[in-house]
């Protein structure tokens, strides 16, 4: 049975879709792709349908990766479907905890928590101009992704 991974963030246009897609790139690279079960979404409902920012398709392109999923609002469903579920800040971590249902599977956990640099706050760069603050979230997702599953492999989640 697939383990299941869901990245939340406050629109799900920003750093939840960046994380997304680099958690998938990762799993392909690591030839584990085949199982996982993968996807996003947000706190609020703002950008529900939306494609993700284009700042942020312009820096996954930029690494060769490419992201065509649309922006949906995290359900209480989630919280028995995944098996993590990872907020990008502290803001995100509360949310979800105050929604979680009782009793459910997932794992809430802060994406930046598995970053070997100690960077544990992905900040929303929604209100940036530029792409700067996109290209330092998908570091920063790069860096926590690849830390969640060496964790992971190693028993220690």
């Amino acid at each position: 049975m697939p383990k299941a991974a869901l990245f939340v963030c406050l629109g799900n246009i920003c750093r939840s879709p960046i994380a997304e897609a680099v958690f998938l790139q990762t799993l392909k690279e690591k030839g584990i792709r085949n199982e996982w079960i993968v996807d996003s979404a947000a706190i609020g409902g703002w950008h529900s349908g939306s494609h993700p920012d284009s700042r942020a398709t312009k820096v996954l392109s930029n690494h060769n990766i490419s992201y065509n999923a649309r922006a949906r609002q995290i359900e209480d469903t989630d919280f028995n479907e995944f098996d993590y579920i990872f907020g990008m800040d502290e803001n995100n971590i509360s949310s979800l905890r105050s929604q979680q249902p009782p009793n459910s599977k997932a794992k809430v956990l802060l994406l930046g928590d598995f970053d070997p640099e100690g960077d544990r706050i992905i900040r929303d760069p929604y209100y940036d101009s530029g792409t700067q603050g996109f290209e330092k979230c998908y570091q920063q997702c790069v860096r926590a992704c690849n830390g969640f599953l060496e964790r992971l492999q190693e028993g220690n989640i």
